[in-house]
């Protein structure tokens, strides 16, 4: 360390005896030169330069401590916590740099890679240990098979598909009982119409076939006119939407709207401007048998909320033949009667409270009576379900589609667990759910 020791006396000449050789200072000369060190030592070195004023004998005593040139340059035990704090930085940036030209992975990666990796070890797992088909194999693989009608059925949940490739969908175990109506998917056109005489009409399958006509025959009927015989035929759905039937049949008698059903290989309708039943064969394309259905209303009398002359509109479900109609007696309300399908005698008869003029449409399903609220609303419902069992009803909300603006046909069939229906030229099918039977 070097000392200056300055001993000035007022207006008196001072001796600094430690800055070069022996000059002489006033006073004034020494404070100016004290501030210029103090400054010059205050940017230089900062903290590791003192000064200390003190009387000695009547003198003023200045001393000055600075680093030396060997001091200067060494690190001093003041400013080693600034330089570790530098080198902890300069470890953390060569740290990054590292990782950044070596391609170091972060935690984040290294977890993404550890999933990529479990994923394919997984895949190579599944892929070692599939199941393959075997010859003679009795499983059931249709839900996997793209063109099976379990395809069919889910993708028309969301679009409309081709006619040619509807199919017969097989029962699921899960819906082999009775239940309740609990949903109804969206319409799916098969065909459309043309002319006029297309505007409303009848369309079916025969739940209960018989030879030469099998599950996949298509009958129709067009029921616009005031003389309506023909009852077209088509081998399969492929058939039916082409347009082109493979028989037409003419019937005996007119056909009054749009009521009609065909079951067990027999065509059940009601005869043009009466309240006659008749059965026609559709193998010996002759009646088989026809009766009078008491009291019922006809040709205008209790029609649905759309009119049509559909006074009598005959159903089938799994418990067999009904007839949904009304009478005198029962003003307007709904009455339900079950018939024998050979002989059309009623074998028992069952009154609702339901007016047959508020609602669009009817159809049995699992031995109830559902009722559609609205023909022409796009988004309308089943309102109703009356229980031929326990003879009650109850309201429901269930929500039915109309899509093209004008049902005038609604049937159920209860082998395919279907509704057939006719919407404004549109032959279309609604898919069905039901809730587990009560016995289940």
């Amino acid at each position: 360390m070097r000392h200056l020791w300055a001993a000035p006396a007022p207006r008196r000449p001072i001796n600094c005896c430690a800055i070069g050789p022996r000059t002489t200072y006033t006073r004034m000369d020494v404070q100016l030169l004290l501030l210029c060190v103090s400054c010059l030592l205050g940017a230089c070195v900062g903290n590791t330069a003192t000064l200390h004023q003190a009387n000695k004998n009547g003198q003023c005593l200045y001393t000055f401590t600075v680093p030396g040139p060997v001091e200067g340059s060494c690190p001093q035990a003041a400013g080693e916590p600034e330089i570790e704090a530098i080198k902890n930085r300069l470890s953390l940036v060569e740290a990054l740099l590292s990782r950044v030209l070596q391609g170091t992975p972060t935690a984040s990666q290294v977890s993404l890679e550890r999933e990529m990796a479990r994923l394919q070890e997984e895949n190579r797992h599944l892929k070692a240990n599939q199941c393959h088909h075997r010859a003679g194999s009795t499983d059931d693989t249709r839900f996997w098979d793209l063109r099976g009608s379990s395809f069919m059925e889910l993708k028309s949940e969301v679009t409309e598909v081709p006619a040619s490739q509807m199919q017969t969908p097989p029962a699921s175990p899960l819906d082999s009982g009775c239940g309740d109506l609990v949903w109804i998917g969206e319409p799916v056109s098969h065909r459309k119409a043309d002319g006029i005489a297309g505007k409303y009409g009848v369309w079916m399958r025969d739940p209960q076939p018989m030879p030469p006509y099998t599950a996949e025959t298509v009958w129709r009927a067009d029921t616009v006119g005031s003389d309506v015989r023909q009852f077209f035929c088509y081998e399969n759905g492929e058939q039916f939407a082409r347009g082109f039937p493979s028989r037409v049949l003419v019937l005996p008698e007119a056909m009054e709207s749009t009521g009609a059903v065909v079951y067990g290989g027999s065509l059940y309708y009601q005869r043009r401007k009466s309240r006659t039943l008749i059965r026609y064969d559709l193998n010996s394309e002759s009646i088989a048998a026809r009766r009078e259905l008491p009291h019922a209303g006809f040709h205008g009398q209790y029609p649905y909320s759309w009119g049509g002359y559909t006074d009598i509109d005959l159903a089938v479900d799994e418990s067999g033949l009904w007839a949904i109609y009304s009478t005198s007696k029962a003003r307007g309300a709904i009455v339900l009667s079950q018939l024998d399908p050979a002989s059309l005698e009623v074998r028992r008869t069952l009154q609702t409270n339901i007016r047959k003029q508020a609602v669009a449409n009817a159809f049995l399903v699992c031995g109830t009576l559902y009722t559609l609220a609205s023909y022409g609303t796009a988004n309308s419902t089943i309102n109703y379900g009356f229980s031929t069992v326990e003879a009650v009803g109850r309201p429901l909300h269930i929500p039915f589609q109309n899509r093209f603006g004008y049902t005038s046909t609604v049937d159920y069939n209860p082998a395919e667990r279907r509704l057939f229906a006719w919407d404004n030229y549109h032959m279309v099918t609604y898919e069905v759910r039901l809730s587990p039977s009560r016995g289940q």
